[in-house]
């Protein structure tokens, strides 16, 4: 995790950095702006992965998502996890192990999408 400022001056960063900054961009001119995590589905090609972009309120329009690492509005494929005001609040994941170190090696993710 960077802070924005480092974002800037880099010119580079992860996606939870990039919203980072749109989200406090977006306060500075007095919107009102929250963190969202969770996955985005790619191509067919490709596998799905963790990512993070902003939603931002929009006065009469209410909450709208804004994905700045891909440069594009939030749409269908775009799955939230979990939504905050500060990013530190707003994990993809979390739980604890308990019992020896040797007895789990690894995890993997898959997400499936059903269109309702």
């Amino acid at each position: 995790m960077q802070l924005p400022c480092d974002t800037l001056r880099r010119g580079s960063g992860s996606c939870r950095d990039f919203a980072v900054l749109m989200m406090e961009a977006a306060r500075h001119w007095g919107f009102g702006a929250r963190f969202v995590t969770g996955y985005v589905q790619m191509g067919e090609d490709q596998h799905g992965a963790t990512h993070a972009w902003t939603e931002i309120y929009i006065p009469g329009a209410g909450w709208h998502g804004f994905d700045p690492t891909n440069n594009k509005m939030v749409g269908a494929e775009h799955i939230s996890v979990a939504v905050a005001r500060e990013q530190e609040r707003a994990c993809p994941i979390s739980g604890m192990w308990e019992g020896p170190g040797n007895a789990f090696n690894g995890m993997e993710v898959s997400v499936q999408v059903f269109e309702l």
